[in-house]
């Protein structure tokens, strides 16, 4: 076979050899490695201090705020995620690539920047700080301030799954749709987000993993108020910080199995939708 028409399968055994060593070895040393460390350190002394390191109540209040601004976070991304996709990949309006730029924004501003900038803005010395201020409005330093910040450095995650999908996907079917007498809600129902199911639990897993493991611009706004503004996050660099070292892996646990389950869910989700592709090819 000439070089021209090579295949990348044709190339010699030692080759491929090399590519998987080296892609094996990265994902080792990178990955494998440091989730196995985490576990190692955690039960260093036993499953009672690892249990003891996380049913304190410190450990308790950063796993409830964790959940609580993620489940506040994840559905306001998924509203978002779904209106800014279906306008985009659906309509032609003024603003159009305006709206995409602003989507991608928090993948080029540092978590650090966005979380000075709600400081600046919502502080006691903010823009509207001492107005908050008089009205008894707390956002930095308390719980609205770690939901604002994580809705920015997660909001792109469900938008951009959905947007390629919905353009390749295009209008046909929902023209159909609205033909034979759907309405608006009864066609995004029963065609546009069958058609999008995957795509969006996936985008949806993505905001919900990011959410949890944010530390950047939560770290910012929460002031680090032990037992009211600290995370999961926050609180494994507090105890790194003090020398709890078993303490702070332990917690730090907790998003190693989330990462796992995220991976898992991940996989299981890329079947279903490699699947469904392969009934609707076959149809």
């Amino acid at each position: 076979m000439s070089a021209k028409h090579r295949s990348p399968i044709s190339e010699p055994m030692w080759v491929q050899a090399l590519l998987m060593v080296t892609g094996l070895g990265f994902m080792a040393v990178l990955v494998l490695l440091p989730m196995a460390v985490v576990f190692v350190e955690a039960f260093r002394q036993g499953f009672a201090a690892y249990r003891d390191a996380l049913t304190t109540t410190q450990a308790i209040s950063a796993v409830r705020l964790t959940l609580l601004v993620a489940a506040i976070a994840v559905p306001l991304n998924v509203v978002f995620g779904l209106a800014a996709s279906w306008a985009i990949a659906k309509f032609e309006f003024t603003g159009k690539r305006l709206l995409l730029t602003f989507i991608d924004l928090p993948f080029s501003v540092s978590p650090v920047i966005s979380g000075v900038i709600y400081i600046l803005l919502f502080g006691a010395h903010g823009a509207i700080g001492e107005w908050l201020s008089d009205h008894n409005i707390e956002i930095v330093f308390a719980v609205p301030g770690l939901v604002i910040a994580t809705i920015f450095v997660t909001f792109p995650f469900v938008a951009r799954e959905l947007i390629p999908l919905m353009e390749e996907q295009g209008t046909e079917e929902e023209e159909a749709s609205v033909m034979l007498g759907a309405g608006g809600w009864r066609t995004f129902y029963s065609i546009t987000l069958p058609n999008i199911k995957w795509a969006l639990f996936y985008g949806v897993l993505l905001c919900n993993a990011r959410a949890m493991g944010e530390f950047g611009a939560v770290s910012v706004v929460s002031g680090h108020i032990r037992g009211k503004t600290n995370t999961i996050p926050l609180h494994v660099e507090i105890l790194y910080n003090e020398y709890n070292f078993v303490a702070a892996f332990a917690v730090a646990s907790i998003l190693t199995i989330l990462a796992l389950v995220t991976l898992l869910l991940k996989s299981f989700i890329e079947f279903r939708f490699a699947s469904e592709i392969r009934a609707k090819n076959k149809e």
